[in-house]
């Protein structure tokens, strides 16, 4: 089973029935979905891959997926899987809107790191960016990430994958 993790402000908790809610209308944010490079996703896609998360993801350990609290209140989705994008693991973050620029996906990902180093032994760790995400990006560089390759989607769009070693990361 995924693990619940601390941080200094946040909780990541696997996420329970009660909380498909609070995962669809993140995905449906407008700035999200722009940022996770999807477009309007309908509703009952998003509830059944929320339901997938439970009835699949977990029970045969797919990948670690969590929801992220603060306070008791629902602040993000964060992951830490085995893509097609990477040879590796990929760590996947979406905040919503309210919480940007408040440091806490610096808090996500090192927490995501801290995880994937000392409980799945990994030694080094993915993401993906979309190139105009002047934020993410330099959050990444703050971390330490460095930049691998540009990959250019069907639509022209372009996302920079970066890679940081989980050994010593910030």
């Amino acid at each position: 089973m995924t693990p619940a993790l601390r941080t200094e402000r946040l909780d990541f908790t696997p996420y329970r029935p009660e909380d498909e809610d609070h995962f669809v209308a993140l995905l449906q944010e407008e700035r999200v979905r722009h940022w996770m490079g999807q477009g309007q996703v309908p509703d009952a896609e998003l509830r059944a891959l929320f339901r997938a998360i439970l009835t699949d993801v977990y029970p045969t350990r797919r990948f670690d997926v969590w929801g992220l609290w603060r306070q008791d209140t629902y602040v993000g989705h964060a992951e830490v899987k085995q893509t097609g994008n990477v040879d590796g693991h990929e760590l996947v973050v979406a905040l919503a809107p309210g919480y940007w620029g408040q440091g806490m996906g610096t808090e996500v990902i090192r927490g995501l790191l801290r995880h994937a180093a000392d409980d799945l032994g990994l030694t080094e760790a993915y993401g993906m960016v979309g190139a105009e995400n002047t934020a993410s990006l330099a959050l990444c560089k703050r971390l330490g990430f460095r930049h691998v390759r540009d990959v250019t989607g069907d639509d022209g769009t372009v996302t920079q994958m970066v890679v940081i070693s989980t050994t010593g990361a910030a």
